[in-house]
């Protein structure tokens, strides 16, 4: 018995490892962000311009975002899905803190709820999962790697529609079959891209989706250092 354990414990390590999913998910869909957890740091120094004040909404004909990332985290990292409004600009809003302006942006993505426990168990089966936003999703200062892309208002209207049906359809997280950078895959795929290998680490998950779709046009990402 002691040696079927020890070989479980190993096989979940080489696949936490592998697979891409933060364990710090809260359990609720709406969560009220203060700090990021402590167990976890920033990934570098950022630099970012403070949106200007107005949304591009009737000022851009593409004035809508759907932006692909990866953070940092306290295990291996998470990926997901920022959406919502472009300001005047042309640019990802963020207020002066750095964090994504609530009032225009939302936060799509796949986890397991339920704490360590049920993270680590969601690695040999399923577990119960989450779809909305996770601590540290919209502060600029975890952000690893990001896609982004202007969308029209008919676009984001149709990819919103699509991101939502599939988070009131997906109930269990699992590690291995279906995972966050999964849930980006479909997202992706249902808006004419190629997915990406989603055993990658989240923020080389992004970096395979960029290289499976370079002729798709992005906006400038931040400039990430360290």
């Amino acid at each position: 018995m002691a040696k079927t354990f020890a070989k479980l414990g190993a096989i979940a390590l080489v696949v936490a490892a592998l697979a891409g999913c933060s364990s710090t998910s809260s359990s609720s869909n709406n969560l009220t962000l203060g700090s990021p957890t402590t167990s976890y740091g920033p990934t570098g120094q950022v630099s970012f311009t403070p949106w200007s004040g107005q949304s591009a909404v009737g000022i851009l004909d593409k004035p809508y975002f759907v932006s692909f990332r990866a953070r940092n985290a306290e295990s291996y990292g998470h990926s997901f899905i920022a959406l919502g409004e472009l300001d005047s600009r042309g640019n990802v809003p963020y207020d002066r803190s750095g964090t994504l302006v609530s009032s225009m942006t939302e936060i799509a993505g796949f986890w397991p709820e339920g704490g360590p426990g049920l993270y680590s168990m969601g690695h040999f089966v399923p577990v119960p999962a989450g779809t909305g936003m996770t601590d540290g999703d919209t502060e600029i200062a975890y952000l690893q790697n990001e896609m982004t892309m202007a969308v029209t208002p008919a676009e984001f209207q149709r990819i919103r529609a699509y991101v939502r049906e599939k988070q009131s359809g997906l109930k269990l997280w699992s590690a291995v079959a279906y995972n966050c950078s999964s849930f980006n895959n479909d997202v992706a795929e249902f808006m004419g891209m190629k997915g990406a290998n989603h055993m990658l680490f989240p923020r080389n998950w992004v970096a395979a989706f960029k290289k499976a779709n370079p002729r798709v046009e992005t906006l400038p990402g931040v400039d990430i250092v360290g």
